[in-house]
């Protein structure tokens, strides 16, 4: 079942964007705004804000990534910039193949399949963007979050 949503910060002057569209679109990205909008640490932050463009190796023609967030932290030695994708860790790896070579099975292999070589192109596109500004790029997962 999937989940999605508005989310109406308590602390707004943190948020860097347009308040009237802040959307979570699974509770691990509901977890993770509430843990932007009320950490100390976190300076600022934006979410979908941030556009990049790809290649993706499915169809070889561009494509738009909508980074999930962008958060200015505090740290001990001043402030750094990361750019924040939030996924299951099912999505983080490459699928498994089917044991049974059932039309389902093979169907849902082909799907993941999918799903993991695009976000490979996005997250490697990614990266090359962060290197050139001096931002990090970081995945977490649902094990991270703790579900």
């Amino acid at each position: 079942m999937a989940y999605s949503g508005k989310f109406n910060p308590t602390n707004p002057a943190k948020y860097k964007g347009d308040l009237g569209t802040i959307v979570w679109r699974s509770l691990l990205e509901l977890r993770f705004m509430k843990y932007l909008d009320g950490h100390p640490s976190v300076l600022a932050w934006q979410s979908e804000e941030t556009v990049i463009p790809y290649i993706s190796p499915i169809d070889n023609r561009a494509h738009r990534y909508f980074v999930d967030f962008c958060a200015t932290l505090k740290t001990k030695t001043g402030e750094k910039t990361c750019l924040i994708e939030i996924k299951p860790a099912k999505q983080c790896e490459p699928p498994t193949k089917p044991k049974r070579k059932t039309v389902k099975a093979t169907n849902r292999y082909i799907r993941e399949a999918a799903t993991y070589v695009v976000n490979q192109a996005k997250w490697n596109q990614a990266k090359r963007v962060c290197a050139v500004q001096g931002w990090e790029f970081v995945v977490i997962t649902d094990k991270q979050l703790r579900f």
